[in-house]
């Protein structure tokens, strides 16, 4: 006889479990915030949103690589390129500030999306998860903060 365990996560329910943003959200939680998510595939090169675009929600990557540059730049222009398990355009969830920055495809890949219209709702209908998620993302935000002013070469006193 075989014993399923009923709540045997998905690959994507793990992979947020394992970002900081979700980490402190219960089973129950996660699988909330993962009906929210949509996925979506971008091709090598493709661009995922442009600098200057006004954001419009966060992105997770699933599989595949992604280039953060500046605008019409690759090589020259990069400022990350980043994995599967990193997200990115996390500031979209907050406001609808311009990208400071291009996202392309480095490779084919996959991403989970997480629209600030679908999180807002959210706020709306589990103001507890919103909020959880929302003090992560502050902290996420004061951890890059940190790392940007104490780096090699910043201004700081």
């Amino acid at each position: 006889m075989f014993l399923f365990n009923k709540d045997e996560d998905s690959p994507r329910i793990r992979q947020l479990r394992a970002l900081s943003l979700f980490s402190t959200l219960s089973p129950r939680e996660l699988k909330t915030v993962d009906g929210l998510l949509h996925e979506r595939s971008f091709l090598k090169d493709e661009v995922i949103f442009d600098q200057g675009e006004e954001g419009q929600a966060l992105y997770i990557i699933e599989s595949g690589k992604v280039l953060i540059c500046r605008q019409g730049q690759s090589a020259d222009g990069r400022i990350a390129e980043l994995s599967p398990g990193r997200l990115f355009g996390e500031l979209a969830l907050l406001d609808n500030s311009p990208r400071a920055a291009q996202a392309r495809a480095a490779e084919n890949c996959t991403l989970a999306v997480l629209f600030r219209a679908d999180f807002l709702g959210l706020l709306e209908t589990h103001a507890m998860i919103a909020s959880k998620i929302a003090l992560q993302l502050a902290r996420h935000i004061g951890q890059r903060l940190r790392e940007t002013v104490n780096a090699p070469g910043s201004q700081s006193e």
